[in-house]
């Protein structure tokens, strides 16, 4: 009888262990960015005008006149190829869901980052183009002003 006291004791402390490694990794799941010098400066840059992104075959544009974008897209950012399509797309998708949640809560969220929604189809082939410059501006936008679009750190 004694034994299976002290087996019963040690399971339910082994239990009790997890659950509190658990719970507490379940609230360190921010990670602080590093941001390089390189980085700084793009994000600093006043210099370089806006960015189109546009597909003419689907008649899509978005013009990105957030300061910095140009230089960061051309001297930070992972060069197009390296993502594959599928990927982009799949990234996009979850973070303008998120993005226009953002710009239907203004009391929630500051309306100077999130201005307007953006109109982005699940059964649209918008091209590689419109999906790699459209990732890259999730991850600079959310480098630059420390936001998180979704479950993914936004890294480089």
């Amino acid at each position: 009888m004694k034994k299976k006291r002290n087996f019963r004791n040690l399971f339910v402390v082994i239990i009790c262990s997890t659950s509190l490694v658990w719970l507490s990794g379940c609230g360190t799941s921010k990670e602080a960015l590093s941001i390089s010098e390189e980085e700084k400066m793009a994000f600093a840059s006043e210099e370089d005008g806006p960015v189109s992104i546009s597909n003419e075959d689907v008649e899509y544009e978005i013009t990105i006149i957030d300061p910095g974008f140009f230089t960061w897209l051309n001297s930070v950012a992972r060069p197009e190829g390296y993502y594959s399509k599928t990927f982009l797309e799949n990234r996009n998708r979850l973070m303008v869901l998120e993005w226009n949640q953002r710009v239907m809560q203004p009391s929630r969220f500051n309306p100077d980052l999130y201005l307007m929604r953006i109109d982005y189809q699940q059964g649209i082939d918008y091209g590689y183009d419109v999906n790699y410059k459209m990732y890259n501006y999730f991850i600079f936008f959310q480098r630059k002003y420390n936001q998180r679009l979704g479950a993914f750190v936004p890294r480089i």
